[in-house]
């Protein structure tokens, strides 16, 4: 019997990632995949031990399904800038997000947020570019990845670029007025420097 297209070892391995800070984990010991050239499914990326950001936020959204949350992901949006998508959570009735990003300061967050407002801001001042500029600029609504299962995006072997191409076209929200963006200051160099703690080059 398979669960969602999981073997019953896959689904146990994505259940026992709990609480939610383990799936966090388990992202963080993947290799990070710098070129970006796949984007793997939840059962690739078990197999693989490899992901970037996107297939990072499908396997956390995978173990968030299995373990009662709807699979949920959102953008984050980016000037002169990659954009970022995260897998977010509800608990208590507040927001968390899990991430797999190659600076420190752009994965977890624990379930302390009222708003997916809030919890988009609370990556503001680790979102930076390789010129010290803070670029987040955007947040989209959350998708439910559930809308994909005839792609069996948890289990294929093919890449999922298509949810990615799907981020790109849902609503986004502003968080900044243009005013507060033109006055913007450059990132500390202390927080530029501990942001790439870990990095893979």
């Amino acid at each position: 019997m398979t669960i969602f297209g999981l073997t019953p070892r896959e689904a146990a391995a994505l259940r026992r990632l709990t609480p939610e800070w383990r799936i966090q984990q388990f992202l963080d010991d993947t290799t990070y995949d710098i070129a970006g050239a796949a984007c793997r499914s939840p059962r690739r990326v078990l197999r693989e031990r490899t992901a970037q950001c996107l297939d990072g936020a499908l396997f956390a959204a995978a173990a968030l399904r299995l373990q009662g949350h709807r699979p949920l992901i959102m953008d984050l949006e980016a000037t002169r800038d990659n954009d970022h998508v995260v897998a977010v959570f509800q608990r208590h009735g507040h927001w968390g997000a899990i991430a797999r990003s190659n600076y420190s300061g752009l994965r977890f967050r624990e379930p302390v947020f009222r708003t997916l407002r809030e919890l988009a801001l609370s990556y503001f001042e680790s979102y930076y570019n390789l010129r010290r500029e803070k670029t987040l600029r955007r947040y989209s609504v959350p998708v439910d990845v559930s809308r994909f299962d005839t792609h069996r995006w948890m289990t294929s072997e093919d890449d999922q670029w298509a949810i990615g191409a799907h981020l790109v076209d849902v609503r986004h929200f502003a968080l900044l007025t243009p005013a507060v963006e033109r006055d913007l200051g450059p990132v500390d160099r202390r927080l530029f420097e501990a942001g790439k703690l870990g990095r893979q080059e």
